[in-house]
């Protein structure tokens, strides 16, 4: 008799909240079916409700984040792997945060994230992870102690920004750039008072400092000053340094 065929894994999706399995799973996210135009017009008379469970997630983020200490949020790539000098330096830098009296709040993925995470849970801080709902499932990895997912980007942005002091940028790709760029949008804007933002890895950071600098400033689409808003560092003391000289901690 043949040895029964291993039972196929579960396929699992999380929509805020709630869990689905197996048949219930839906097709695409709930941002997608935010920003979809295309398709059936019946989604207007949905939004309403939308609109209610946006603002549920704000409350629910609220409520969860309001007690923090000061804290750091700290973006980075969910690729970086295990053990490798990125994935050290974001272990040393959530710890060395820490240490320095602030909580350590991450997007709650894999790779760099996980890395500060772990830092932060290491040190006996307060390690916080802000989840998304991706197509790709992630999951909020295991040294998150305080973890909230999020359906809308936006929403999840806010709490990046409402409940942190500064940010500290570990080598990343699109969405660490959306972070980043945010951030500094809204610090040259005003739009928050100006915290310190601090980029980590200036082989990696390198590039991207000479483009602003060559091009967006040359060409006026920049101030000079405007690279004044970021600080660009390999050692962690310093990172850490920046943030609380300019924190006032």
């Amino acid at each position: 008799m043949g040895m029964p065929e291993e039972a196929p894994k579960p396929e699992e999706q999380r929509l805020g909240p709630v869990i689905r399995r197996r048949e219930q799973v839906q097709a695409g996210t709930t941002d997608q079916r935010l920003l979809d135009t295309e398709g059936d017009s019946e989604w207007v008379h949905t939004d309403p409700w939308r609109v209610m469970r946006i603002q549920s997630e704000f409350v629910e983020g609220f409520g969860a984040l309001a007690e923090l200490p000061s804290a750091i949020s700290v973006f980075g790539s969910a690729r970086t792997p295990v053990g490798s000098p990125e994935y050290e330096a974001g272990t040393r830098i959530g710890k060395a945060l820490v240490e320095a009296g602030f909580a350590v709040i991450t997007g709650g993925g894999p790779g760099a994230m996980e890395a500060a995470n772990k830092g932060a849970r290491e040190a006996d801080g307060v390690s916080v992870g802000l989840g998304i709902e991706l197509p790709f499932e992630q999951g909020l990895n295991p040294h998150v102690d305080i973890g909230v997912n999020f359906r809308y980007f936006f929403v999840r942005k806010t709490m990046f920004v409402k409940y942190a002091q500064g940010f500290v940028v570990l080598p990343g790709g699109l969405g660490t750039l959306d972070e980043l760029f945010e951030a500094l949008t809204l610090v040259q804007t005003r739009k928050v008072t100006r915290f310190p933002i601090v980029l980590f890895g200036t082989e990696y950071w390198g590039g991207l400092v000479d483009w602003l600098r060559g091009t967006v400033v040359a060409q006026g689409k920049a101030s000079e000053k405007d690279l004044m808003l970021f600080h660009v560092t390999d050692d962690v003391a310093e990172a850490v340094a920046l943030v609380t000289k300019e924190t006032g901690k």
